[in-house]
């Protein structure tokens, strides 16, 4: 960043729960090759020493630990951009790693000559420790090249932005316990933010461990889409293709209807098994054979997760708020300190 002007930059996160890894992602925060002004970390009410863990670094990290029992992750972040004081945040996740020179490259954009972005979209790849969580992440993680950069909303595990959004009253949405950064992208974008992909700018996100694991992880995605009017129409075409093209094609009575099912499935799994054949230089070919094997149920288990939780999200806002209300129309409520309740 030689010769550009100098941003003050806030790094914030939240957690719970994550004295399995914390250290692993204070210890990237701390090699980091521009590093943060200040780091706000609001835990949402561990009983696990994350706490503990965290207030070790603080001699070693411009950290500040903020307890918030109860609080959701929006309000968890809303409670650290009230804290932050610099020009830029940056905002990460647990169960992360981050690149030793993801805020270099994530904050560099925004000193750039003419460009001013108000908003820096970061990447993320994944992380695996097994077989499973290989197949996982080629499943449900998409790789750079798949990605419209002028289109992208990013993730908040990898993103930052202009403080002065917070200030004018941009705001995590605290009635939506999921899908949170999302909503909080779709309003900077109606609210007229410039974002800039930087897909050098990337954190490690290991893919979740277990069949268990994943399930709920996709069923509160879907729940959450539910709760804020979110994908109506990709929701439906799931339901219809399970619900009735996935049989008709099973029944075998309509023999061009079985063949072009099994032209779609292929389609369908056409991204996850390119991303492995990507990464084939790098695999056992044992391991490329089985993560390409499983890759199909997964993508599964996901697609029937998301079916069992989208209509619980839209039962949700049909009693609070009416079913043709969406996230424009759903207002902010003051943060309570206690987790959005079904």
């Amino acid at each position: 960043m030689s010769g550009a002007k100098r941003l003050s930059v806030s790094l914030i996160l939240t957690v719970k729960d994550e004295a399995d890894n914390i250290d692993d992602l204070m210890a990237s925060i701390a090699r980091q090759t521009h590093l943060p002004d200040e780091v706000i970390v609001v835990d949402g009410g561990s009983t696990d020493g994350t706490v503990a863990r965290l207030r070790a670094w603080e001699g070693r990290l411009p950290l500040q630990v903020i307890e918030a029992p109860g609080a959701t992750i929006s309000q968890g972040r809303n409670v650290a951009l009230s804290r932050a004081t610099g020009d830029i945040v940056a905002v990460t996740d647990a169960g992360v790693r981050l690149d030793p020179a993801w805020l270099e490259r994530l904050v560099e954009p925004f000193s750039r000559e003419g460009e001013q972005p108000d908003v820096v979209s970061g990447f993320f790849r994944a992380d695996p420790r097994t077989l499973f969580e290989l197949a996982l992440g080629v499943t449900t993680l998409p790789d750079e090249e798949e990605i419209d950069g002028t289109r992208f909303l990013p993730s908040s595990r990898s993103v930052a932005f202009r403080r002065s959004w917070y200030l004018a009253g941009i705001r995590y949405p605290e009635w939506l316990d999921y899908c949170e950064d999302l909503i909080f992208d779709l309003r900077l974008r109606r609210a007229g933010a410039r974002f800039v992909f930087q897909p050098s700018a990337f954190v490690w996100f290991r893919p979740r461990p277990s069949v268990r694991a994943f399930w709920h992880q996709y069923f509160r995605y879907a729940r959450g889409d539910g709760k804020a009017g979110l994908f109506a129409r990709r929701h439906a075409a799931r339901y219809l293709t399970y619900g009735l093209l996935v049989p008709l094609a099973l029944s075998g009575r309509w023999p061009r209807v079985t063949q072009a099912a099994a032209a779609g499935a292929l389609w369908y799994m056409r991204q996850p098994w390119l991303r492995l054949w990507r990464r084939r230089r790098d695999l056992r070919a044992r391991d490329l054979v089985a993560a390409a094997a499983l890759a199909p149920l997964l993508r599964f288990i996901g697609d029937v997760a998301k079916m069992a939780g989208y209509p619980v999200g839209l039962v949700w806002r049909a009693r609070r708020y009416g079913l043709r209300a969406t996230w424009r129309d759903i207002p902010e409520e003051p943060t309570s300190g206690s987790p959005a309740k079904l």
